[in-house]
C-alpha cells in the first residue's frame, strides 16, 4: 500500500471494502475489485490505482494476525465467526441522571487503574501519564458513550476485537516499508494517537457483549484481546515476522482485571469502590 493515497477518504473506503467483502471468495482479486467500485462512489478517491488496491487487499487478508490468533490469517475467518461494525452504546456514570459531582469519575481515574493492573513493561501503560493531564484526565465520566467495533473475530472460541488503521507511518520523503510498522514503531503509534484510551474501551465493549451473549461466559476463555491493523505495514505471506510478531499487526492482551475495573469506573464507580461488574 506504500504508493496508495492517504487521508479519512481513502481510510472509510477501505474499511467499508474490507466490511463488505467475502474473503472466502474462490477470486478474492475480483471480489474485492468489484467492491472498491461499488464503495469509490461512497468514498471517491482522487488519483486511486484501484487494482493495486485490490492487490494489497489480498495482501492485508493473507497476512499472520500474530501471537494472539496464531498460524491464522483474515482470510481463514468465515463470516460465521466474524462480527463487522458492531455498534454499542454505553451509559457512564448513569447517562444523564443527576449525581454528586465532587465525587464524579473522571477519565483521569483511568491512569490509576493502568498503572495498578499494567506491567511496567505494557505497549498500552504509557498513555497513563497522558491522563495526568488534568486538561484531559478532569473529564468526567457523564452522559454516553457511542461508537462502533470494526469487527469482531472468534478464533477457536476466542474472540478478538479488531479495529483497522490506514495511517502512513514512515517518513514523508522516504519510501514506505514494513520496517515502518515493527513493534516499536506500532507502540509509539497507537500512544501518540490515542489509541490505547480506544482499546480499553473497546474491549471493555466486548467483554460487555460476551457477558450478555455468550453462554457460559468466562472472561479467561473467551475474551482474546485486541487487535490494531495497521494494513500498509500487512504483506500476506512477505510480512516480516519479528519476535513473533508481523509488522503491521499490533496485539494486546489486556488482563481481565483491568477491563472489569474500568467497566466499573464506566459506571461511575471509582477505584477503591466495589460493586457488581
Amino acid at each position: 500500500m506504500a504508493e496508495l493515497p492517504v487521508g479519512a477518504g481513502f481510510g472509510s473506503l477501505v474499511h467499508a471494502v474490507l466490511e463488505e467483502a467475502h474473503v472466502a471468495a474462490r477470486d478474492l482479486l475480483a471480489e474485492l475489485r468489484t467492491h472498491i467500485e461499488e464503495q469509490v462512489i461512497h468514498w471517491p478517491v482522487p488519483d486511486l490505482d484501484r487494482d493495486t488496491l485490490a492487490e494489497a487487499l489480498v495482501d492485508v487478508i493473507d497476512t499472520p494476525l500474530g501471537p494472539l490468533a496464531p498460524g491464522t490469517t483474515l482470510r481463514d475467518i468465515g463470516s460465521h465467526d466474524r462480527l463487522c461494525e458492531m455498534d454499542f452504546e454505553l451509559p457512564l456514570g448513569g447517562g444523564d441522571a443527576a449525581s454528586d459531582a465532587t465525587d464524579q469519575a473522571r477519565l483521569g481515574d483511568l491512569a490509576t487503574l493502568m498503572r495498578a493492573h499494567l506491567p511496567d513493561d505494557d505497549p498500552v501503560l504509557p498513555f497513563a501519564d497522558v491522563l495526568d493531564d488534568p486538561l484531559l484526565g478532569d473529564q468526567a465520566l457523564r452522559g454516553y458513550l457511542t461508537g462502533s467495533v470494526d469487527v469482531v473475530l472468534r478464533v477457536g472460541g476466542r474472540h478478538l476485537v479488531v479495529d483497522y488503521k490506514t495511517n502512513w507511518l514512515g517518513p514523508v520523503d522516504t519510501p514506505l516499508t514494513t520496517g515502518h510498522y515493527d513493534a516499536d514503531a506500532l507502540r509509539e503509534a497507537m500512544t501518540h494517537s490515542s489509541y490505547p484510551l480506544q482499546a480499553i474501551l473497546y474491549g471493555v465493549v466486548l467483554h460487555r457483549f460476551l457477558r450478555w451473549r455468550q453462554p457460559g461466559y468466562d472472561p479467561q476463555e473467551h475474551f482474546g484481546g485486541v487487535l490494531y491493523l495497521y494494513l500498509r505495514g500487512m504483506a500476506g505471506e512477505r510480512t516480516p515476522v519479528i519476535d513473533g510478531h508481523p509488522t503491521g499487526v499490533f496485539s494486546w492482551q489486556p488482563p481481565i482485571a483491568l477491563v472489569e475495573a474500568v467497566s466499573d469506573l464506566l459506571d461511575g464507580r471509582r477505584p477503591g469502590t466495589e460493586g457488581p461488574r
